[in-house]
C-alpha cells in the first residue's frame, strides 16, 4: 500500500517530523504506511500512559532518569524524549540494547536531533548498572527479558516501571510437568501457551507487589495495532508487602511453575 500523508490525528502537537523520518516511521516525503501507523499508535499510546510518571518525577527531581530496556531501535525512548524531556529542558533517557548496530544508529539519530540528554548503553539488561534510575520502561521485551527488567527495576530502586511483555515461553514449558485436575487448563498446546503467558504476568504483578509496588494491569492499545498489548504499570509505595509475597508463593506451589528469575531469598 502506498504511504499516505499523516492525518491530523496521527501526530501529536509539536511532535518532531524530522525525528519520525529518521526513525523511518515517516517516509522521507513525510508519508505514513499502515505498518508504520500501527507502530506509531502503539508508542504514542504507551507514551500517554507513562506521562503521569514522567510528570511526577519531573516535579520531584531536577534531573530524573528514565531507562528504556531492550530498546531495539529506541522508538519509545526517542518519542518520550521528544514529547516530554526535550520540552521540559531537563531529565535524561538512557536506552539499553544488546545489538551494537542498533546502538550506533540510535546514537547517530540522537546527535542529529540534538538530544544531548539521551544516552545509549550497549549490553544486556541483566548486566547493566546505570546508577540512579527513576522510571523503567520495557516495550515488547521478549520472554525472560521482562523478568530481567523487573530485577533491574528493583536493583536501581526505580519508583515507576512500565512493562509490555512479548512472547513468553518459559513458564509454558514448565506446565508440561503439571499433574492433577487443573492441568486440563493447559492440556492443549494453544491453551498452554496462552495460560503460560497469563500466569507469567500474574506472577510478575505479584512479585512487584511483594516488593512494595502498587500494580495496575491494562491494555495499552487496541488489538488492531498489536496482539501483545498488555501493560504492567507499577509505582513503588513501600519497601515490601508480605501478603503479596505469600500469594505469589502459594500460587507457585499450587501450579508448579514460575519465572525462574523471580525468586525470593
Amino acid at each position: 500500500m502506498k504511504p499516505e500523508k499523516p492525518a491530523a490525528s496521527d501526530l501529536w502537537p509539536g511532535q518532531s517530523v524530522a525525528l519520525l523520518k529518521a526513525l523511518h516511521i515517516l517516509t522521507h516525503n513525510g508519508g505514513l504506511n499502515a505498518d508504520s501507523r500501527r507502530k506509531l499508535k502503539q508508542v504514542q499510546h504507551l507514551a500517554q500512559l507513562i506521562k503521569p510518571a514522567i510528570d511526577a518525577m519531573l516535579a520531584e527531581k531536577d534531573q530524573p532518569v528514565l531507562a528504556d530496556l531492550g530498546a531495539g531501535k529506541s522508538y519509545l525512548g526517542f518519542i518520550l524524549y521528544d514529547l516530554y524531556f526535550a520540552k521540559a529542558g531537563r531529565g535524561r533517557v538512557v536506552a539499553v540494547e544488546a545489538r551494537p548496530a542498533l546502538v550506533e544508529t540510535a546514537k547517530k539519530i540522537a546527535d542529529e536531533s540534538g538530544f544531548d540528554r539521551m544516552d545509549f548503553v550497549e549490553g544486556k539488561i541483566a548486566e547493566s548498572a546505570l546508577g540512579p534510575v527513576d522510571i523503567v520502561t520495557a516495550l515488547h521485551a521478549c520472554d525472560t527479558a521482562t523478568d530481567e527488567a523487573i530485577l533491574f527495576t528493583l536493583k536501581h530502586e526505580a519508583k515507576f516501571v512500565a512493562l509490555v511483555p512479548c512472547c513468553q515461553a518459559e513458564v509454558a514449558r514448565q506446565l508440561d510437568d503439571g499433574k492433577g485436575a487443573v492441568d486440563q487448563l493447559w492440556r492443549h498446546g494453544l491453551h498452554r501457551r496462552e495460560f503460560g503467558a497469563h500466569l507469567t504476568n500474574v506472577l510478575r504483578g505479584l512479585y512487584l507487589e511483594a516488593h512494595g509496588y502498587k500494580v495496575r494491569v491494562t491494555e495499552f492499545t487496541g488489538f488492531e495495532h498489536t496482539q501483545k498489548n498488555e501493560m504492567i504499570f507499577a509505582e513503588r509505595h513501600q519497601r515490601s508487602n508480605p501478603r503479596a509475597r505469600a500469594e505469589f508463593e502459594k500460587l507457585v506451589k499450587e501450579i508448579g511453575a514460575s519465572p525462574k528469575l523471580l525468586t525470593f531469598p
